[in-house]
């Protein structure tokens, strides 16, 4: 089943209305315009994460691949029910808060993103990968050339406002001064939920970004882990 505009239409509605009793009452509509379509782009794009690293988890069900629509909302000063932004996720283990890398997607009224990278990186993970761009290890070089190359790809983390390495040339430094990695491809063309080409065009993309997530990988492996086999390596 093929998004369309009234996917973006129930997202925003939902979240305006908040209500508990209106999903229940439209719940057939989140499962047939938001649901469906987002298992069928996991189930699509398959072939192509496995292709990437085989040990990614591509289960199209809710909480595995497909987000919550339902906030949790005990530690947030937002207290609405319900948001207004749906993803998919491809990780080696699902873990929201400084888990693996992901690939992902993500669609809302405002406007749709994809990308490559960490929620939130341990700080223990970006340490590591400071050591490898100093080292100018052959993957980070890799990375660096794909990002080069694609302009399109944005590298949208958070820095530190005093270097760690002010010495360093400052081609070096974006990397250095990273405390979050992630690279992030946006458009606010709604229109491309409805390209039944989809599947094929984010592939394309994760596939390019794949030496950015060989660099990450790597350096998880630097990072001792207390949970043997969390790399499935």
């Amino acid at each position: 089943m093929a998004f369309s505009e009234k996917t973006i239409d129930f997202l925003f509605e939902n979240r305006v209305m908040d209500s508990k009793l209106w999903f229940e009452e439209h719940r057939g509509d989140y499962e047939n315009l938001v649901l469906e379509p987002l298992r069928d782009l996991v189930r699509d794009l398959t072939p192509t994460m496995l292709e990437i690293d085989g040990l990614l988890c591509c289960e199209p069900k809710v909480g595995k691949c497909i987000s919550r629509i339902f906030r949790d909302t005990r530690f947030s000063r937002d207290k609405h029910f319900f948001r207004d932004v749906m993803w998919v996720s491809f990780c080696r283990r699902r873990q929201l808060w400084r888990g693996l890398p992901s690939f992902f997607f993500e669609l809302s009224p405002r406007g749709l993103a994809w990308g490559c990278g960490y929620y939130q990186a341990a700080p223990e993970l970006m340490e590591a990968l400071r050591e490898m761009v100093l080292a100018q290890d052959a993957d980070f070089l890799a990375a660096e050339k794909m990002l080069s190359a694609r302009p399109d790809f944005v590298l949208e983390s958070e820095r530190y406002k005093r270097s760690k390495h002010p010495t360093a040339p400052e081609e070096l430094r974006r990397w250095l001064d990273l405390k979050n990695v992630c690279i992030i491809k946006r458009s606010d063309d709604l229109s491309m939920l409805e390209d039944e080409n989809l599947a094929s065009l984010l592939g394309a993309d994760f596939r390019a970004m794949k030496p950015l997530y060989d660099l990450l990988i790597k350096a998880e492996l630097r990072v001792p882990k207390k949970d043997a086999g969390v790399l499935g390596r």
